[in-house]
């Protein structure tokens, strides 16, 4: 008997050279393997509930940095301009969602004790990731069984410090409420999935390492679908305060990325997953497709000036490394993403290395979601991620704030290297529309992914047909509250989001309609109609071509159906229903 030692062993070197020939041959052909982003979950400072929302932020160039919420800690109390006096912090803004403490637990069977237990990063993720899939035109119980692969970047875990500090609360939750594992456990859980569930930590560069895990999942087909991203959640003073001594918050709380005026950042929240697949896959299933992954790529930055000093050699690799993984020219990059926290130690570093590759032989945009909201730390990589794609997908590259000139370490006169300061049209192209987006951790660990424009949005039909076509739109829930909260959310969305033709609308209804859940029912021919629908539901008023939610239990039958080619009458089944 021989083992796999014994035949390598016995190899001469050449027969030796030429397996790993065929080795690294078969990796790089995985490698490049393009994947299709086809649903995008997020929520963010400012007021950001889903992509439509955060792409009216980025282009609106609003600021969603605001002073401390009291509910998280006393501002006041704990702020000092001098960083050095002992218990003070010289900052006291951050980038806040709206609802930390808001969850639907009914909805996923999850009991009030239990939920009270649980890290609001698990809460709100689990949300998000069902919301993500609802994009992609899922529905979160139909997934059962699917090998789907769950990576999550999760970093703090301040509600735990909370438990600490009243331990007479802690009882048998506390333990899967506040680990880690959890957070990504608990989707698959929930959901039925069988891929790989994992938890990702390398810091702020944690959730951009997530979707590279989930991307090389994919390719090697240990899953058929993904759920990358990450979460942070700002709940306690002390991490803040830690990073107020260290130097590394601004004094005014913005983040000036690149800026002669970069002097810190300021800390943020907020949680975004994306759906992966495989583009063949996607293609196949007919999915709506975002953006391409084409590329992407991890390193270290090993023995450098400090233990949490970026490394400009390490950063210009690992985007040569993503480069190349996809196949993707650097010339054909117009728009990246960058890590940008605005310190005047990583910002030149940063720029080093990126105009290094980027910029050279064509115009490239950098950009820096950070200073829209802050640094978002184990969500600041998916920020950044979901930024760009709706870059490529809308052809417009929105501005960065707070923004005047050129931070004075920088020389960006040999470069074709620009920072928007308002909404830009996308440069004229024989290529797809690419960008890169980059993600440096505290401790070392550099991402970079590198995307293309998925197909061209497809704007909704303004020909109006003869006769009109009146379109069903089922609205669904665990309760008829649900269900009345979804009709105001759709009618929302259907009144300010993108312009979607009824009967599309309609038919991803059904598509994620529930057989057990109430249903409430609008029929309407036009946007105004089903408006009109929406908000009688949703506010329990009657209305004609609206029925209130109810349940339907599945019964036994004879259904007819009758081909509508014109040869029809009134009563022409009543002969044959009798018989």
């Amino acid at each position: 008997m021989k083992t796999t030692f014994d035949r390598v062993s016995a190899m001469t070197p050449a027969q030796r050279g030429a397996l790993v020939e065929q080795f690294d041959k078969a990796a790089r052909i995985t490698g490049a393997e393009p994947i299709a982003v086809v649903g995008i979950g997020c929520r963010f400072p400012g007021g950001v509930r889903g992509p439509e929302s955060f792409w009216e932020l980025l282009t609106q160039g609003r600021d969603g940095v605001v002073e401390v919420p009291p509910q998280r800690w006393d501002a006041e109390e704990y702020y000092d301009p001098d960083p050095m006096v002992p218990g003070r912090m010289p900052s006291k803004w951050g980038g806040f969602l709206d609802d930390i403490a808001g969850f639907d637990a009914d909805y996923f069977g999850i009991t009030p004790r239990e939920a009270e237990a649980m890290d609001p990063q698990q809460r709100i993720a689990l949300e998000v990731a069902v919301e993500a899939l609802e994009d992609a035109g899922y529905r979160s119980d139909a997934l059962t069984g699917v090998r789907a692969a769950v990576t999550l970047g999760v970093y703090y875990n301040e509600y735990q410090s909370t438990s600490a500090s009243h331990p007479e609360s802690i009882d048998a939750y506390s333990a899967t409420g506040n680990a880690h594992s959890i957070t990504v456990g608990r989707i698959a859980y929930l959901l039925g999935l069988r891929g790989p569930a994992v938890a990702v930590d390398t810091a702020c560069s944690s959730s951009l390492v997530a979707l590279h895990l989930a991307c090389q999942s994919l390719r090697s087909r240990e899953s058929d679908l993904g759920l990358a991203g990450g979460v942070s959640v700002i709940l306690r003073p002390e991490t803040q305060l830690a990073l107020g001594k260290w130097g590394m918050l601004s004094p005014r709380g913005r983040c000036n990325a690149f800026d002669v005026a970069a002097d810190g950042f300021v800390r943020g929240e907020g949680a975004g997953v994306v759906v992966l697949k495989r583009l063949a896959d996607a293609v196949r299933d007919g999915d709506r497709v975002h953006a391409v992954i084409r590329g992407s790529a991890v390193n270290s930055d090993g023995r450098s000036n400090g233990l949490t000093a970026p490394n400009a050699p390490a950063q210009r690799e690992v985007i040569t490394r993503a480069l190349a993984a996809g196949d993707v020219p650097a010339s054909s990059v117009n728009f990246v993403e960058t890590h940008g926290t605005g310190t005047s130690l990583g910002d030149p570093i940063e720029f080093d290395a990126l105009s290094a590759v980027y910029g050279r032989e064509s115009s490239c945009a950098l950009g820096a979601v950070k200073t829209n909201f802050g640094h978002l730390e184990a969500a600041a990589g998916i920020a950044g991620f979901i930024k760009a794609v709706l870059t490529v997908e809308h052809g417009q590259i929105p501005p960065n704030l707070h923004f005047t000139q050129w931070n004075p370490a920088i020389d960006a006169r040999s470069t074709r290297i620009v920072v928007p300061t308002e909404t830009m049209q996308w440069p004229q192209s024989d290529t797809p529309r690419r960008a890169g987006i980059s993600s440096f951790g505290l401790g070392g660990t550099n991402a970079h992914i590198v995307i293309e424009q998925g197909p061209a949005l497809a704007a909704a039909s303004s020909v109006a047909s003869a006769m009109p076509t009146v379109s069903r739109l089922s609205v669904t829930g665990r309760s008829e509250d649900r269900v009345r909260d979804r009709a105001r959310a759709l009618a929302q969305w259907l009144e300010t989001g993108p312009s979607v033709a009824l009967p599309d609308v309609a038919a991803t209804l059904d598509r994620l309609r529930t057989t057990t859940d109430p249903v409430g029912t609008v029929c309407a021919r036009d946007t105004d109609e089903a408006l009109a629908g929406l908000r009688a539901l949703a506010e329990g008023s009657p209305r004609p071509g609206m029925l209130a939610p109810r349940r339907y239990r599945p019964r036994s039958g004879t259904v007819f159906v009758f081909s509508g080619q014109g040869s029809q009458w009134a009563g022409m089944g009543r002969r044959l229903l009798v018989a």
